[in-house]
């Protein structure tokens, strides 16, 4: 196999813009042979586009099974991701979803049995991985250049959404239709960016307002308290209510810290360790000392073309993943976590009560205003659920 036949499963804005980077020629390998949407004129559309010789099915089921394809993107609406990729799993495919991997982690860890059963490849959207600065941060941290993490702090407020927004499909921004609000929707990639940078931490306690600047019955704004195994504290604030917004992610440690906001790196390096210097220091008011650095990068990263053209790489010649889809469970884990928190006023343990969470959550699925379709269901590893059925 010289090039993967990849088939799309859901044509909405994701979807598309999918679309749109194969047919620009930034997807190397991959041929979009088939596509699938539950909305007839969606799909018509989207053939159109793509030309002769796209095939075009009104059901998951049938694309996965059609022999048309050696790979699915997953980009429908949250609950399905873990679905059909367990159907993908099982008819001999490799998946790539987007994020988030699902809205519960009890699904998505049968998502990740199923494969590790199948032996192929699993990969998640999680582009914001492919930008060269959170890359670089990550390395400092890994390699000791920071000294001991003491801090993360994620301020991530710049996701103002209107009414409108929320008022453009009946499934959005319901527990029954999507799962959750900026949790699950706007902040999966800081949610998973700041673990994969900093680890996962050892538990959370979480602030969470539902519905406050919004009509909406998810949480439109969340304050979350992390700390981690090695005394580390992390701070994640975020909000579709706030304007203007910010974007400031600082992580400190013993030998300097890290500051991203606004397309700058900035690197305070201490003269010496902090810890040390506390303790040697004759002075009361005296400081370390410190050199700041602007580090720059060109650009940010190859983003969703990166990760695909990573995928097919991956499945071609056995490249590794920069996003494998496993690990999509650790991020989710926090925000279910936060969700668990907000709901019983406490610290949550990680990792997390699933059943509770599970129960908590279907509870207020069962009080949605959203009344999902009867074929759709949320339930661990029901492919009744698959889109299109």
């Amino acid at each position: 196999m010289d090039i993967v036949r990849l088939g799309i499963i859901g044509l909405g804005n994701m979807g598309s813009g999918h679309i749109d980077n194969y047919l620009h020629g930034y997807l190397k390998n991959i041929a979009v042979t088939a596509i699938c949407d539950i909305d007839p004129q969606r799909l018509k559309a989207a053939g159109e586009r793509l030309g002769e010789g796209v095939k075009m099915y009104a059901t998951s089921e049938e694309l996965i099974r059609s022999g048309e394809v050696d790979a699915i993107l997953i980009a429908t609406p949250h609950y399905f991701h873990p679905t059909i990729a367990v159907d993908g799993f099982r008819n001999g495919l490799h998946v790539m979803s987007e994020k988030p991997a699902g809205v519960y982690t009890k699904a998505v860890r049968e998502m990740n049995k199923a494969a590790k059963e199948s032996g192929k490849v699993f990969g998640v959207m999680f582009n914001q991985r492919t930008n060269p600065a959170y890359q670089k941060l990550k390395k400092m941290l890994d390699s000791g250049v920071l000294g001991n993490m003491t801090r993360a702090t994620w301020l991530i407020t710049d996701w103002y959404r209107t009414q409108y927004y929320y008022n453009s499909g009946g499934w959005r921004a319901t527990w029954a239709g999507e799962g959750g609000g900026v949790l699950l929707n706007q902040c999966p990639h800081q949610i998973d960016l700041m673990q994969w940078i900093c680890g996962v931490p050892k538990r959370v306690f979480a602030k969470a307002e539902y519905g406050k600047y919004h009509d909406i019955e998810v949480e439109d704004e969340v304050t979350a308290f992390y700390e981690y195994e090695n005394g580390a504290t992390g701070l994640f604030v975020t909000t579709t209510g706030e304007y203007p917004g910010t974007n400031r992610f600082e992580v400190s440690g013993d030998l300097g810290k890290v500051v991203i906001e606004g397309g700058k790196f900035l690197y305070y390096k201490n003269n010496m360790s902090v810890k040390e210097f506390t303790y040697s220091s004759s002075g009361g008011f005296s400081t370390p000392g410190c050199t700041v650095d602007e580090i720059k990068f060109d650009n940010g990263g190859e983003q969703h073309i990166g990760i695909l053209n990573n995928f097919a790489d991956c499945i071609l010649n056995g490249t590794p993943l920069l996003a494998p889809g496993e690990e999509g469970i650790r991020g989710l884990t926090v925000s279910n976590a936060m969700h668990l928190s907000s709901w019983t006023d406490s610290w949550v343990d990680i990792p997390l009560d699933e059943e509770k969470y599970y129960a908590l959550l279907k509870e207020k699925i069962a009080s949605s205003r959203y009344v999902k379709p009867e074929t759709v269901s949320t339930e661990v590893a029901d492919l009744s659920g698959t889109y299109g059925t």
